[in-house]
């Protein structure tokens, strides 16, 4: 998605998160990201787990009297001030709705890598992005979200259509019950900066 981005006249910056280090959880990661942001405006995008780094990022930003323009959640987590990543998945029920997709869609209801998240993705594509695949240390589950409100930022949601991990009906109602937001849905699975770069870049340049 970068080259994208870059191509409509933006710096895209991905920072890279050290998610194997069992010494790094969201406030390392929280840094990190800070670290990333220089003195311009800053659009935050997170996907998946960062759903849970955005919100602090942002919030620290408002507080040095720089908030950024936004947060993006693309197939993200949505936190509730002081959840934990280990804390969210019951209380949103991620996985009912999970177990109930795969028996709608008939794909398989263990967690598979190939069925969940790389099913709609370039074969050459996911080949490409194995030799940067790491297992995520457990601490980033037990650290929680340190804001007391979500961030007074402009907020969206975009939703792959065909995620079978956090399923689109899991995201919309997350969304409205969380932040009162209507996602956008665009086509794609969980990977949807993978799969369908040129929709989501179409979707951030829209926020």
């Amino acid at each position: 998605m970068v080259p994208l981005l870059e191509k409509a006249g933006h710096e895209a910056v991905a920072v890279d998160l050290p998610a194997d280090d069992p010494d790094a959880g969201i406030p390392e990661y929280t840094e990190l990201v800070l670290a990333a942001c220089d003195a311009g405006e800053v659009l935050l995008v997170a996907q998946s787990l960062g759903g849970f780094t955005a919100p602090v990022v942002a919030q620290r930003l408002v507080d040095e009297g720089r908030p950024p323009l936004g947060i993006v959640l693309v197939n993200a987590m949505v936190p509730r001030p002081g959840e934990t990543p280990g804390e969210w998945w019951e209380a949103v029920g991620q996985e009912g709705a999970r177990l109930e997709a795969a028996r709608a869609g008939g794909w398989t209801e263990g967690v598979d890598l190939e069925a969940y998240f790389l099913h709609d993705v370039d074969p050459a594509v996911a080949a490409e992005g194995e030799q940067h695949q790491r297992d995520e240390a457990e601490i980033v589950f037990t650290t929680p979200c340190a804001i007391e409100a979500w961030p007074d930022v402009p907020t969206k949601v975009i939703a792959g259509a065909d995620d079978r991990f956090f399923p689109l009906s899991l995201q919309q109602r997350v969304a409205r019950e969380r932040l009162g937001v209507e996602p956008t849905v665009v086509p794609g699975g969980h990977l949807v900066a993978l799969s369908q770069p040129a929709a989501v870049a179409e979707a951030l340049l829209t926020a």
